[in-house]
């Protein structure tokens, strides 16, 4: 039985790990990378060039936001083009964001590098996981997520302390020459990658060709957006709570996060196709909220670390399981329906930092990474109470 089972284990390893899933993988983290390098060092780049708390909530955001417009017309163009010419026009457009960074500096020029940086990332990011999840059987695709969602995790561990690094010791124009040498590495490794033939749509997916957005996920895509919408205002001013608390590298929080999560998806891989998905959601929801309260009461390096990792390891498997479990859920995995998932979540990055960049404030940090975690715990009753007992119905109907 045990001979049976390696087996299987090491068939699978070779159906998941083919060459274009490997080019994919790297060309994923390089773009990631200089995105991530952008993390901690942002915040403290605009804070430098005179904006407040309301400007940097806004440049920061509407990243995300923008994203999430895109994504509704990527999904629906990976129905007619190959997802490698996709991916290689959002490299491309990343390149060039971010060397527009070293040129433009007040609020509205950002604000529009901001934007066509976010349609870059909705090329790239939509791209990249349609095409994986295209060639994965259905019975691995949790775990083929997992695997992939590793290069957020590795990128984040890598470049929001390397980011930091590179201001410290250098200037933001190298942060932003690094960034756009990042981004052509992923054009050329895109560039590499085989690719497959677009599949002629069905009559179904020519309509979707026009709406770009599948209704049916949208209910799980909402629990989604609840749990970034706390990320996101995590990310925007967490670096400038830990410099108030008189931390001067934040981007170790960041990386004692990316590498809990990676610790999470490299050895609980075979979990996230083994054990049950809601069971895994409510606890990633369990554990947000409890990082969110530490983090509320901490003002330490090493508490913020603590912190990093308690976040990390429900990351680690709610990326994945979130995703698997609203593909389930509607029943399709096709570019519109990865486009309307990922677009969720960008509208919760999007948004968090908005909204919390209104409150903080008039609340301060503490008092609003509590407001978090309260979010997060309605997060867990809508999923409960709504999300699991409506799939439950569907299945009997």
């Amino acid at each position: 039985m045990h001979g049976i089972k390696e087996s299987i284990f090491q068939h699978t390893e070779k159906t998941l790990f083919t060459r274009d899933f490997v080019l994919g993988f790297f060309a994923y983290f390089f773009f990631l990378a200089a995105i991530n390098s952008l993390v901690p060092t942002l915040p403290v780049y605009l804070t430098r060039s005179g904006s407040n708390e309301r400007e940097i909530g806004v440049l920061i955001g509407i990243l995300a936001v923008a994203s999430l417009a895109s994504r509704l017309f990527v999904g629906g163009a990976l129905l007619k083009y190959r997802a490698k010419s996709v991916m290689m026009v959002g490299a491309l457009g990343s390149a060039i964001t971010f060397l527009a960074y070293i040129v433009f500096h007040p609020f509205w020029p950002l604000f529009m590098v901001r934007l066509w940086q976010g349609v870059a990332w909705a090329c790239i990011d939509t791209a990249a996981i349609t095409s994986i999840i295209s060639v994965i059987p259905v019975v691995y695709r949790a775990r083929a997520l997992g695997y992939f969602m590793l290069a957020p995790s590795l990128a984040m561990a890598m470049a929001a302390p390397f980011g930091m690094f590179l201001i410290n010791q250098y200037n933001f124009t190298i942060l932003f020459l690094s960034c756009a040498g990042l981004s052509l590495c992923t054009l050329f490794l895109y560039w590499k990658v085989k690719g497959q033939e677009v599949a002629m749509p069905s009559q179904n997916d020519v309509s979707r060709l026009y709406s770009f957005l599948n209704l049916k996920i949208i209910v799980p895509a909402v629990s989604s957006f609840l749990q970034l919408f706390a990320w996101g205002a995590v990310t925007a001013f967490f670096p400038l709570y830990a410099l108030q608390c008189g931390v001067s590298n934040p981007g170790l929080f960041f990386s004692a996060m990316a590498i809990s999560m990676i610790a999470g998806r490299v050895f609980g891989g075979r979990i996230l196709d083994s054990f049950n998905k809601e069971k895994l959601m409510m606890a990633c929801f369990s554990i947000a909220t409890v990082s969110l309260i530490i983090l509320s009461f901490s003002r330490t390096l090493p508490m913020f670390i603590i912190v990093g990792v308690f976040w990390g390891i429900g990351a680690a498997f709610f990326l994945p399981v979130s995703m698997s479990y609203a593909f389930e859920y509607a029943g399709t995995s096709d570019g519109a329906a990865v486009g309307t998932f990922r677009g969720f979540s960008d509208l919760g990055l999007g948004i968090g930092p908005v909204v919390v960049g209104v409150i903080i404030p008039l609340t301060g940090y503490r008092l609003t990474f509590l407001c978090l975690a309260i979010i997060v715990l309605f997060n867990m009753s809508y999923f409960h109470f709504y999300v699991r007992k409506r799939r439950n119905a569907m299945a009997t109907v």
